[in-house]
């Protein structure tokens, strides 16, 4: 069960601790899946004082039967057999209620508003890089190890800054903009520079029990990806009927409730009315207030300036209103766009001059120096009404 010195190398330059690996304790986030299970043994086998944590977040009951989640059921039991197989202390933190509160009453309540939250990025911000930074502080670990896709990159002053993946089919910098610049210190990614394939075959060559298990691909508490039944468990009258509504004030037909659309929509309208002068229609605003589904054609999904709330920076300079040429990335699966960020009295405005289709309140809009693998992150923030 030999890894290569090459991957191991790789391992040390990510952590990037001072003097014998041994004297070091690290935390390592356990997740139950392949990703951090390989980071986990890797730091042991490199010779790190690992501990791993595994933080129960949810459980819908038949959570220990699903696959492809994580922190519930199954997936806390993948991971505590590969911490014993390996000699790791592992500890499993009951997290449902603070999760619960930050992070899913959060998720149902920017739907009923007509947004489209990012529950992984509020996950990150409340209870991963927040109260489990917390806790590895606490055991006096000198980082915190998480299997995300993304490199945290040594800079001349000491200081650390997040960079893109050498793998950018994995890349998850999308979700870890609100990261601050203290936590960013703390925290260490040693799947930056290892491709995904390789990753499995790390996890094959160690006999992982967890090696060929399926990558997480719906949202952890979303059981096979109906977020609809979520939000009607926990909000029943979130799913009251309105109208259909064209931008030239024509009503097209009916809707069971805001919460089945989003921006940029364009299937299961379920209008008498499936084109205008045309063209095919697209949902281009969600109006909350009066259970508005308001649609028209794709041209006007293009916004130019977009509003960004809840701005975290992390560019070496404060930005301020003369503007700064970055890329955007307005959604995890787009490519980063070349675009401006300013100032604008207590707004930030991120300027795209061939503008953007899909803008969606609640999603965020996260600011590149680049748009490839190596490219620093800037920071980012969630997408506000214009």
């Amino acid at each position: 069960m030999k890894v290569s010195p090459h991957i191991l190398a790789l391992v040390h330059e990510a952590m990037a601790l001072p003097g014998d690996p041994a004297s070091h304790r690290v935390v390592c986030a356990m997740s139950g899946g392949v990703d951090s299970s390989v980071v986990a043994t890797l730091l042991k086998t490199a010779g790190y004082d690992v501990v791993g944590i595994t933080l129960q977040l949810y459980d819908h009951g038949e959570a220990i039967r699903r696959k492809g989640a994580c922190c519930a059921g199954q997936d806390i039991h993948d991971a505590r057999r590969v911490a014993a197989a390996f000699g790791i202390p592992h500890y499993i933190l009951d997290f449902e209620s603070r999760f619960r509160e930050a992070v899913i009453e959060d998720f149902v309540s920017s739907y009923v508003r007509g947004a489209t939250p990012i529950p992984c990025v509020t996950c990150n911000q409340t209870v991963k890089f927040a109260d489990l930074l917390w806790r590895a502080k606490e055991l006096d670990a000198s980082a915190l190890v998480t299997g995300h896709y993304i490199e945290s990159r040594l800079r001349g002053d000491g200081r650390r800054e997040l960079v893109t993946p050498s793998d950018m089919a994995r890349d998850q910098s999308y979700f870890l903009f609100a990261t601050t610049q203290a936590q960013v210190d703390y925290l260490r990614f040693p799947l930056g520079r290892i491709p995904k394939p390789e990753v499995r075959a790390i996890a094959d060559t160690l006999g992982l029990i967890v090696a060929d298990k399926p990558d997480s691909q719906d949202i952890c508490f979303v059981p096979e990806g109906q977020y609809t039944d979520v939000i009607l468990r926990l909000r029943p009258d979130a799913g009251v009927a309105g109208e259909i509504v064209h931008l030239d004030g024509r009503v097209l037909g009916t809707h069971d409730g805001i919460i089945h659309f989003t921006i940029g929509q364009r299937r299961g309208l379920n209008v008498s009315l499936g084109v205008a002068d045309g063209e095919p229609l697209y949902v281009v605003k969600l109006d909350a207030e009066r259970r508005r589904v308001i649609v028209g054609p794709r041209e006007a999904l293009r916004q130019k300036d977009i509003a960004v709330e809840r701005l975290n920076w992390l560019g070496d300079e404060p930005l301020g209103e003369g503007g700064l040429t970055v890329f955007a990335k307005i959604r995890s699966t787009r490519p980063p766009i070349e675009a401006s960020v300013r100032r604008d009295g207590a707004r930030t405005v991120v300027s795209i001059p061939e503008g953007e289709f899909g803008v969606s309140p609640g999603q965020a809009c996260v600011l590149y120096d680049g748009a490839g693998a190596g490219a620093r992150v800037l920071g980012g923030g969630f997408i506000g009404w214009s």
